[in-house]
């Protein structure tokens, strides 16, 4: 199962699209990542587990 979340606009879209993930984590998901472009560059950070631990790889290594 997958869930897809975006986000368009001038706030910070990190917490934006966590939030997201969490609101689809009672589905789940046996792992979790983002995207984001920033300065024509594609940020990625994905993991396997729950969303918990994307939220502690992006306090580690933020997009």
């Amino acid at each position: 199962m997958c869930g897809i979340i975006g986000y368009i606009g001038q706030a910070e879209a990190t917490p934006i699209l966590m939030d997201g993930l969490r609101r689809l984590e009672y589905r789940g998901y046996d792992s979790a990542g983002i995207a984001l472009v920033a300065n024509g560059a594609m940020q990625i950070r994905k993991c396997a587990g729950r969303i918990g631990s994307l939220a502690e790889l992006i306090q580690k290594e933020p997009p």
